[in-house]
């Protein structure tokens, strides 16, 4: 019997984080948007000390406005930030995972867009993890509808901090320090 990809563990030269529609229209919009977005901003510095390319994705900016400014200044600086009107991130032109076959999401809305890029992901064979304490949506029912959808679909939830950790490794790896710091 085949071993699921996503059980197969996070490996960092595999691995890519996706930041799924952090914009200022949101912010007031979000149940824990605050925590949504510190989660998040903790998951790409750990993706920076780790090596992991980054993508971000915008819904419609034009009506909705862009990134927040705080995940902006955490961004590695050559990060793309995609546009889109798509729900899927995965469908966003541009979208490159630069050969990666392990993803971890983060972002909103959990029950719309960060699911439906989780599935068509699944779909497309790779692992994907979904932090789930870097997720949101405006209601804690769609925010759990959304997890519990990709779950059962196959995406691993965990929480950044489990997610930095399973991917450091060993905690006498050079980054385990750094890392450290960002869940602490």
């Amino acid at each position: 019997m085949t071993e699921p990809a996503a059980l197969a563990g996070l490996n960092p030269d595999r691995t890519a984080l996706v930041v799924v529609d952090l914009q200022e229209a949101f912010r007031p919009a979000i149940d824990g948007f605050d925590r949504v977005l510190e989660r998040s901003i903790r998951a790409v510095k750990g993706a920076a000390v780790l090596g992991l390319p980054v993508l971000v994705t915008e819904q419609y900016p034009k009506g909705l406005g862009e990134t927040v400014p705080e995940l902006v200044a955490a961004l590695p600086e050559d990060t793309p930030r995609l546009e889109k009107t798509v729900f899927s991130a995965a469908r966003a032109e541009g979208f490159h995972l630069k050969g990666r076959d392990q993803v971890v999401l983060v972002g909103i809305e959990a029950h719309v867009c960060v699911q439906g890029t989780a599935l068509d992901l699944l779909r497309q064979g790779l692992a994907v993890h979904v932090a789930g304490d870097a997720v949101g949506s405006r209601s804690a029912e769609d925010r759990e509808a959304g997890l519990t959808r990709v779950s059962r679909a196959g995406a691993l939830i965990g929480t950044t901090e489990s997610i930095l950790l399973e991917l450091t490794g060993d905690a006498r790896a050079p980054h385990f320090k750094a890392i450290q710091e960002l869940i602490r």
